[in-house]
């Protein structure tokens, strides 16, 4: 299990967390989401121990992972930009980690080379950018980590090489209960993978939750008028976004059907109808209710 307690972490003069909570349960995949700059990475960067914590603390199976190779043994972490030496090659590297992780399978090794048919022993550094991600993905999976933390890896990958990724993990998950957090601004696949979504912004958690519930808790509501309406009261519903055009109205309402329904209908509109957001639509929203509005921008 991991334990993030008033998690705080500074770069300067910039807080890029800011006394952050969360529990992730063990064999669960979390999603992170949110905006440039929420914490996104420096959060995976604290997890796996390449920062040290200004304020709180990261416990993993009850361990803080900054300078605890037991911790670090046991998890793995795939950045953003993977780094290779001028020299690496897919087998060279292999050969560093087996040293390094007390779990190292090299039956495991053997499949993901299989998964993600890449050359071997060709310079890593001079394969193109989705290449290079997928090396970096045998390595780690490779390691057989009960914690693994991924950033951004699906960009640079093809349709095909994202949905055998979504594959090995969801396998390894429920065969090893291996836990998963992804950062990604890729919500649609983070929305076929996950089972919990974690929201940051300003280094805050916004929004935590099963990805089912969060969004069964939208709904998506549009309005038509047979004439153009006047100032619009929407009290009793908690409406978390507005689009306005001529005499249709675009609502983003978090509540359930049964309870604001009644309400809106009472408008006397011309036609009405509610459908489910999608997590790319939930975040929008959310965004928005926290002040960062993408119709709004001077």
């Amino acid at each position: 299990m991991i334990e993030i307690r008033q998690l705080t972490k500074v770069f300067d003069k910039v807080t890029a967390l800011d006394r952050l909570d969360l529990t992730v349960e063990n064999g669960s995949v979390t999603g992170l989401i949110g905006s440039n700059g929420g914490g996104k990475s420096t959060l995976l960067r604290l997890l796996s121990g390449v920062y040290h914590p200004d304020g709180g603390e990261i416990l993993i199976d009850g361990a803080a992972p900054f300078d605890n190779p037991a911790v670090k043994g046991s998890c793995c972490f795939v950045s953003d930009f993977p780094f290779y030496y001028s020299d690496s090659t897919l087998n060279n590297t292999a050969a560093l980690y087996r040293k390094l992780y007390p779990h190292w399978s090299e039956e495991e090794f053997e499949r993901c080379c299989a998964a993600f048919p890449i050359e071997r022993n060709r310079r890593i550094i001079n394969m193109s950018k989705g290449m290079q991600r997928q090396a970096a993905l045998i390595i780690a999976l490779s390691t057989r980590p009960r914690y693994l933390f991924l950033d951004e890896i699906f960009d640079g990958l093809d349709a095909v090489v994202r949905l055998v990724l979504k594959r090995l993990l969801a396998e390894r998950v429920a065969a090893h209960e291996m836990t998963v957090i992804i950062a990604s601004h890729n919500l649609r696949e983070l929305e076929d993978l996950c089972d919990r979504i974690c929201l940051l912004h300003q280094g805050r958690v916004i929004v935590e939750r099963d990805v089912d519930s969060l969004r069964a808790q939208y709904r998506k509501v549009q309005m038509g008028f047979a004439e153009a309406p006047g100032e619009l009261c929407f009290d009793g519903v908690d409406v978390v976004g507005t689009l306005r055009t001529g005499n249709v109205v675009n609502l983003t309402i978090r509540g359930a059907e049964e309870d604001f329904m009644p309400k809106l209908q009472a408008m006397s509109p011309a036609f009405i109808a509610a459908m489910p957001l999608t997590l790319e639509e939930v975040f929008i929203s959310e965004m928005e209710a926290a002040g960062y509005d993408a119709y709004h921008i001077n």
